[in-house]
């Protein structure tokens, strides 16, 4: 009897340029303020930007294991999507921070968060 093996390599092996890529678009398409963040509220009022980010999911799903991503399987489970896969796309080359930001908006004061991107 003949034994065979069947080595299964990682997508992070197979396909880390595009990964890398990938990530990059991500990082471009967000536009990062001079201290390498975002503030949540403005992602949540960029339709634009969210479009771009679920328009990004097949070469997503084709590069990188989903087991992690939940939202990508199944969007309805995410209030936010888009930015479980920023934070899961980008995490392999950045650190995210997360802290409480307010802006004030004529008499309103809205509170969200502000995430800093360190680059690995």
């Amino acid at each position: 009897m003949c034994n065979i093996i069947i080595l299964m390599r990682l997508k992070s092996e197979l396909y880390k340029n595009e990964q890398i890529e990938i990530i990059n678009n991500i990082i471009d398409l967000l536009k990062l303020d001079e201290d390498n963040s975002i503030i949540l509220y403005e992602l949540d009022n960029d339709k634009e930007k969210q479009e771009k980010l679920i328009n990004m999911l097949p070469d997503i799903k084709k590069y990188f294991s989903l087991s992690s991503i939940k939202s990508i399987g199944n969007p309805k489970v995410s209030k936010r999507p888009y930015l479980s896969i920023i934070k899961n796309i980008t995490k392999s080359q950045y650190k995210i921070m997360s802290c409480d930001y307010r802006i004030k908006k004529e008499t309103e004061d809205i509170r969200t968060k502000k995430y800093i991107f360190i680059k690995k």
